[in-house]
């Protein structure tokens, strides 16, 4: 069943369709606006009049390239193409501003290609008793989880962990505008039915990082100095040691986004940003994350890249998606008359092997592709500013309306970017802001399922063995966070007397 599996992925015409996969995945992935999910559901119809292994190839080859290629805008533009590669522009841009953009790319490309190979052998190896002990989640589980990772708003906080909570608790309301989960009740919507329909991710990404970016370039474009671009590279521009050097963090991430890979409604959207607070609470030099290293960047494009292999687990042994990818994937395979689930390892064995080698010849063409591209993707730093971010901002407003088909979505953009410039300004830091949005409905669903199942007790949140973990490392890592900005405070204040 391995070899017959395998064999069918490397036929020419099934290669020939990964690649394929791969470069528009990459293309949609790194367009601000598009998506891997737009690439995936774009081309499933066609993908339904190919063979089986074809069909489920080019959806893979779609997924691999479109979550890596959201680097390369993140990276040259300080813009994410992706919910997914939110947290490489932390450090990626300020590498591209110095001049190591071909350093910055050539390490996310690397530790992209590292993250979907780890995740996809543990799948292959490992996918029953993951997927078994993921099912142990309750909505006590998810909502302990959820809190965990809103704890880690205080490590994303740069300056004032106050302003960082409000950052937070901003992007919380923004999220509570809509329907509520579970009974849709109407909030914040005052009658006016696009309201009602809530805000898209895509607007609130692109609103609070592209239309403020866009603005500071209009702002300073007289007093903007050209940056040296660094061409001189061997290889992916890191050294042996520093690869070595990054290992634990690239490993450590690549386990986080494989675990939020497993939690349906998660997804890598939210990996990259805990894999980068969680890289920086672990590091000796906290202080430099933010001004352009290489740990920044390998952090979050592990985690990204590693959420792919865990979001596959639940769906092709339980038949469950774990992001909105793999909900489009699920479809492709009833299309084609594969039912995944318990049963799918025994009755379309060689098809499982496909996908495993699907993801495995994807995973090599998206380094391929990106690192051979990686000069000509530098070479956008040399188109002036003023006509690369016109184009930008274009094909925001597209892709903002296209995410749902509404003009309103391209009107909420504009005035989360109004509302981004004012922050960015006053200092308030855009991550936690992203994080309570993506985090807020999951957290709000749980909280009411769980409270719904225990009758309106709030005790089985604190006793249940898993939530009670998590709750409480929440707990350490909340008050551990305020410990040490007070200790860092008191010693500021004690340096400058």
């Amino acid at each position: 069943m391995l070899l017959t599996g395998l064999l069918s992925v490397l036929s020419p015409v099934v290669l020939i369709t990964i690649l394929g996969g791969v470069v528009l995945g990459i293309i949609f992935g790194s367009i601000p606006g598009l998506s891997a999910t737009m690439a995936v559901a774009l081309c499933l119809p066609i993908s339904f009049g190919m063979p089986t292994v074809q069909g489920v190839a080019l959806l893979l080859g779609l997924y691999i390239g479109g979550i890596s290629g959201g680097l390369i805008s993140a990276i040259l533009i300080k813009i994410p193409g992706t919910p997914s590669s939110v947290a490489t522009l932390f450090d990626g841009a300020p590498m591209a501003e110095r001049g190591q953009a071909g350093k910055a790319l050539g390490t996310g490309i690397l530790f992209s290609f590292l993250g979907t190979v780890f995740s996809v052998i543990l799948l292959m190896f490992l996918s029953p008793p993951i997927a078994k002990f993921a099912l142990k989640f309750s909505p006590y589980e998810y909502f302990a989880v959820t809190v965990f990772s809103l704890t880690l708003i205080a490590s994303l906080s740069e300056g004032s962990m106050l302003k960082g909570l409000l950052s937070g608790c901003v992007g919380i309301a923004i999220a509570m505008v809509g329907a509520a989960p579970l009974d849709s009740f109407q909030r914040f919507s005052y009658g006016h039915f696009n309201l009602s329909l809530g805000f898209q991710l895509l607007s609130v990404l692109i609103g609070f990082y592209a239309i403020p970016e866009i603005l500071v370039a209009a702002r300073d474009a007289a007093t903007i100095e050209e940056k040296p671009i660094d061409f001189q590279m061997k290889g992916f521009g890191l050294s042996m040691k520093e690869f070595v050097g990054q290992l634990p963090n690239a490993l450590r991430s690549a386990l986080i986004g494989l675990g939020i890979g497993l939690l349906p409604g998660i997804g890598g959207g939210t990996s990259n940003l805990i894999a980068y607070a969680s890289a920086k609470k672990a590091s000796k030099h906290p202080e430099e994350f933010g001004t352009g290293i290489i740990d920044g960047v390998v952090a979050s494009e592990t985690s990204n890249n590693a959420s792919i292999g865990g979001a596959l687990i639940p769906l092709l042994t339980l038949g469950i998606p774990g992001d909105t990818v793999t909900a489009m994937l699920l479809g492709g395979l009833m299309m084609q008359g594969v039912i995944p689930g318990p049963m799918l390892f025994k009755n379309n064995g060689p098809l499982v092997y496909s996908i495993f080698g699907a993801l495995f010849v994807a995973s090599v063409m998206m380094l391929l592709v990106e690192f051979g591209g990686i000069r000509m993707f530098v070479r956008l730093l040399k188109i002036p500013k003023n006509i690369l971010l016109s184009v930008v901002l274009c094909l925001c407003v597209v892709g903002a309306i296209a995410s749902n088909n509404r003009l309103f979505d391209a009107y909420a953009m504009i005035a989360f970017g109004l509302l981004g410039y004012w922050l960015t300004k006053m200092k308030f830091p855009l991550p936690p802001l992203i994080l309570g949005f993506i985090l807020s409905p999951t957290l709000e669903t749980n909280l009411r399922r769980g409270m719904q199942l225990s009758g309106g007790d709030f005790i089985p949140f604190l006793t249940r063995p898993i939530s009670m973990v998590f709750l409480g490392i929440a707990m350490i890592s909340f008050f551990g966070s305020i410990i040490h900005d007070v200790r860092k405070s008191a010693q500021t204040k004690k340096a400058k007397a």
